[in-house]
């Protein structure tokens, strides 16, 4: 087996990642808020040794009864919490914003979660897309996207201070001389910043893999600049191998200026996958899909992506030109992406775009067989395109189930991906370096 291996990322987004994938017989739209259910479904994903779960979030729930069916969902920190006990290697990794957020909540809940878990836990970190999140939390503006990033930086910044500053080795529990901590292995903060003043310690010690894995989704230059200075995974969205080179060559270039190497950060772009034992049943099974489209939740689920409202078209009509947004520091990249995809597909109207779009959102789309399958995801791992792929499975269970037992055979076969896992960490598992406080030592190998 080589040494370079792929690290994958298991998608959760339920009931399934095509927007009406809720409507499939097989799927178990009703279980989504079902403790059982997500434990059955993390350890289907562990079976195929993924590196992580990973859980995306947006707040709030629209009044309409079209949206998707994942709109409804439970809040993804607790989620993880519930799977750590049930499983043993794989990565938990949940959405957190910035931008309605302080940093001690945020550091000491994944604190909690990456004791409990073993050193498994991993925050992606965002600052919301979605505008409407500002009315629940009393703000009647959201903040611009150059705003909220540069909250991001100072956010993410506090966050890490707070992780290392009590040393694992600080609670030393002398029973014999009554002490509890080795004071010169504690660094409090003392921070004030344009956003934030914070004073003191968390009440945690480092944890088993020295801090959780910080994630991150976005690909603004905000974005790529805050990923290469603070982020460890990036997730991201490209159609093209060429599209994704020049992503990934950009991100990795800019990491030396932050004293990091390339290997300090993966890349995984997203990939919807449709998987069968023949190219035809495959595409058929996309096909069926895309049958339980209602035309008003395309549109709305189109309308969402490209920031216009397109309610009341006609779903066989031209695509509209894209309105300007608002807030003209937000470079609308899905947006872009998916008038890209149109003009390259060649689709016309309304409907074929949302047809497109409405498992992958502008990610990578992959139908066909598992050798099919494969083809494409090596393609882009060799050619520096990917250091792995967060996999977006259509439906769930049954199309996780289909990579676990028809994909990833197959990448084990050509020895892209383990066999077994290779630590108990996920830091560990991904091969990212082991933090300590600046105060102490540089970050030591992760072989843990």
């Amino acid at each position: 087996m080589g040494n370079k291996q792929m690290k994958l990322g298991a998608f959760f987004n339920l009931p399934g990642h095509h927007v009406a994938s809720w409507r499939h017989p097989l799927t178990a739209a009703d279980r989504t808020l079902d403790l059982a259910y997500l434990q059955e479904l993390a350890q289907l994903a562990e079976r195929g040794k993924f590196d992580m779960i990973f859980f995306a979030d947006v707040l709030g729930l629209r009044a309409s009864g079209n949206q998707s069916a994942s709109a409804v969902k439970l809040d993804p920190l607790i989620i993880l919490a519930a799977l750590a006990s049930v499983t043993r290697h794989i990565g938990l990794t949940a959405t957190l914003t910035t931008t309605y957020n302080e940093p001690y909540q945020v550091a000491r809940k994944f604190a909690a979660i990456d004791h409990l878990s073993g050193g498994r836990a991993a925050w992606n970190v965002v600052t919301s897309a979605n505008d409407k999140e500002s009315l629940l939390f009393g703000k009647p503006k959201h903040l611009e996207h150059a705003r909220r990033y540069e909250r991001a930086e100072e956010f993410v910044d506090i966050v890490k201070k707070l992780w290392l500053s009590v040393e694992r080795e600080s609670l030393v529990l002398d029973k014999e001389k009554g002490k509890i901590l080795d004071v010169e292995k504690l660094h409090p903060l003392d921070h004030e910043g344009e956003w934030f003043k914070v004073q003191g310690l968390l009440d945690t010690p480092a944890t088993p893999q020295g801090h959780p894995v910080i994630v991150q989704a976005g690909s603004s230059e905000s974005g790529k600049e805050l990923a290469a200075k603070t982020a460890e995974v990036i997730f991201t969205a490209w159609q093209t191998l060429e599209e994704a080179q020049t992503f990934y060559r950009d991100v990795k270039g800019r990491l030396a200026k932050y004293g990091r190497k390339p290997d300090d950060l993966k890349i995984m772009p997203g990939v919807f996958i449709t998987v069968a034992k023949t190219e035809a049943e495959a595409i058929a099974k996309r096909k069926e899909l895309n049958s339980y489209i209602l035309p008003e939740v395309g549109l709305e689920y189109l309308s969402n992506f490209i920031g216009a409202d397109l309610k009341g078209y006609d779903v066989d009509a031209p695509l509209p030109a894209f309105a300007e947004a608002e807030d003209k520091t937000n470079p609308q990249i899905r947006s872009n992406l998916i008038r890209a995809l149109a003009e390259r597909e060649g689709l016309r109207t309304i409907r074929e775009v949302y047809e497109q779009i409405a498992g992958a959102r502008g990610h990578r789309e992959i139908v066909g067989t598992p050798a099919q399958i494969a083809d494409q995801l090596e393609e882009w791992f060799l050619n520096e395109g990917a250091d792995g792929f967060n996999i977006m499975p259509p439906t769930f269970p049954e199309g996780l189930r289909d990579v676990v037992e028809l994909v990833i055979p197959e990448l084990q076969r050509r020895g892209l991906f383990r066999t077994e896992y290779e630590s108990d960490t996920l830091r560990g598992n991904l091969g990212l370096s082991l933090p300590a406080h600046p105060d102490r030592k540089q970050a030591q190998s992760a072989n843990l």
